[in-house]
């Protein structure tokens, strides 16, 4: 538009003019050697212009005549490197979608075609890694270092090439430089910390923390989550040497995360130790309603060292109301509720954990409350052992596959900040099936002859035929290398008028021995 309105304008301004000399008519007279030319004013302003158009045009070709050389050299140069360009993208694309013979190829053309550009050298070295050409990936790598434009993105390349040979002196130092070059670029900062993390040097990584976050690496709430769990480790360090230091520190680290279970116990030590029983309380039922944890349990129940069995019972009250339905708290009232002799109310308290799939622990308190109330050698007490062999696991701290019951900082495998979660484990075995009555068979038993005793112990019952049956018939022998296959023996089986209950396949061997005189041949219970 403003183009065609500036050609109106200036096609209006040339009609004015010609018609303002038209209005003023003249002459214009040469004399040159003797010669006397004459004309009138319009034809000599037109022989003007017209003479101007030929020199013009003259000096156009004179010039394409003496640049030619030069148009044709850089039109070649424009047709290379569009080319060039080609052969790169088709590399990259050949790259994104696996293809080493293709990206060598158009890697080695963009290399030919336009030289040592970064992305060149880039597309090489992943052509190279693709390949699985180590030596020449880091070649190319270590050229990008060599060029200050392109220095960061070599660094990277040799880190990530470190990280792959598990050189992790070389990577570190390669992440450090980068890091030092460009403050703000996020992996040399993740990998500087997970380094300092690694090396138990957590005020760097308090300082390196710091600096992600003003930079806007990461988000707020993240930086606070990581300043606590490297507070909590400093914290951690110092409880036993330097209590003060370390309530300073564990108290920082509350304030920063409070649901942070090894940081409000850790507070809840120290300060129940220094006698501010009440802020240490405070502490960690805030943990424990947001992550209901044991370790939680047992520092609040321990926070006053000459508190009665009664006085446990009724703090562990207290963290199951703030938290009734968790298993924890059941699990806390429990074991209080047994420290008390109270048999009735720790059953009560794990009872709803027993009605689908319980747990090891819950199995394995069922067991000492089994064998609190009736003894070591009561039949239930070692069902429930049994059952808790087989049980699914319970939750436990896991990183990078790594499962502990202890809380760490840092990842033991990887060196990554605030890696363990709470949680079960990825293979949970399955609960122990419900075991239903066997059907009656006059069929002889077959008994490994492993689990048939030599001779009866003395003091002790030689268990029934029907429980080794029981127990042999549905329990698989374990064979290996170097373990010898037991032969069976035959044993007459029960008549068609007695019926055996069926007995857990695990369990049933141990129960039987374990049973009181006289009650041999008596089926086991399964406990539900």
């Amino acid at each position: 538009m403003w183009r065609a309105l500036a050609f109106l304008a200036l096609l209006a301004l040339a009609a004015f003019g010609a018609v303002w000399i038209a209005d003023r008519p003249g002459t214009v007279t040469v004399v040159w050697n003797g010669y006397q030319i004459g004309t009138s004013l319009a034809v000599a302003l037109v022989g003007v212009i017209a003479a101007a158009i030929v020199l013009g045009v003259l000096w156009a070709i004179v010039r394409g005549v003496i640049g030619l050389p030069e148009a044709l050299v850089r039109g070649s140069a424009e047709r290379r490197r569009a080319k060039g360009l080609s052969a790169l993208s088709r590399g990259m694309v050949a790259v994104g979608s696996g293809d080493p013979l293709a990206a060598r190829r158009f890697a080695g053309d963009a290399e030919r075609l336009l030289g040592t550009e970064p992305l060149t050298l880039l597309l090489k070295a992943q052509a190279a890694q693709i390949s699985g050409d180590r030596d020449a990936a880091e070649s190319a790598f270590q050229r990008m270092v060599d060029d200050p434009e392109t220095r960061v993105l070599g660094l990277r390349g040799l880190f990530v090439e470190a990280r792959r040979r598990e050189d992790e002196t070389a990577a570190r130092a390669y992440a450090t430089e980068a890091a030092r070059l460009a403050p703000s670029v996020t992996w040399a900062n993740e990998a500087l910390l997970e380094a300092q993390s690694a090396d138990g040097d957590w005020a760097a990584a308090l300082e390196t923390i710091e600096r992600r976050s003003s930079l806007g690496l990461i988000d707020k709430a993240t930086a606070r989550r990581q300043r606590a769990v490297l507070l909590t480790a400093i914290a951690g360090e110092r409880e036993a040497g330097e209590p003060e230091l370390a309530a300073e520190r564990i108290l920082q680290a509350v304030k920063l995360a409070p649901d942070l279970v090894p940081a409000a116990c850790i507070a809840g030590r120290l300060l129940a130790r220094r006698g501010d029983v009440k802020k240490a309380a405070r502490i960690v039922e805030a943990a424990w309603k947001a992550n209901p944890h044991p370790d939680l349990a047992k520092v609040y129940l321990g926070l006053r060292p000459g508190d009665s069995v009664r006085d446990r019972l009724a703090r562990a009250e207290v963290l199951a109301k703030l938290s009734v339905w968790d298993p924890e708290s059941r699990l806390a009232l429990g074991q209080a509720a047994l420290d008390a002799r109270d048999y009735k109310r720790a059953r009560e308290a794990v009872k709803p954990l027993l009605t689908d799939r319980p747990t090891a622990r819950a199995c394995l308190m069922m067991a000492a409350i089994e064998e609190a109330e009736h003894g070591a050698a009561s039949g239930q007490a070692r069902e429930w052992l049994a059952r808790a062999a087989r049980a699914p696991r319970d939750r436990v701290w896991i990183a990078d596959g790594i499962a502990t019951e202890t809380w760490a900082p840092v990842s033991p495998v990887t060196g990554r900040l605030d890696a363990f979660t709470w949680r079960e484990p990825p293979n949970t075995l399955a609960a122990a099936p419900a075991v239903e009555p066997e059907a009656e068979s006059t069929a002889p038993a077959l008994v490994p002859a492993a689990t048939r005793p030599s001779a009866p112990v003395p003091g002790s019952v030689a268990p029934s035929a029907s429980a080794l049956s029981s127990a042999s018939a549905s329990a698989p022998v374990a064979t290996g290398p170097g373990t010898p296959v037991p032969v069976p023996t035959v044993l007459p089986a029960k008549a068609a008028s007695a019926k055996t209950a069926g007995a857990d396949p695990v369990s049933a061997g141990m129960a039987a021995a374990a049973l009181p005189p006289g009650s041999a041949d008596r089926a086991v219970r399964r406990m539900g």
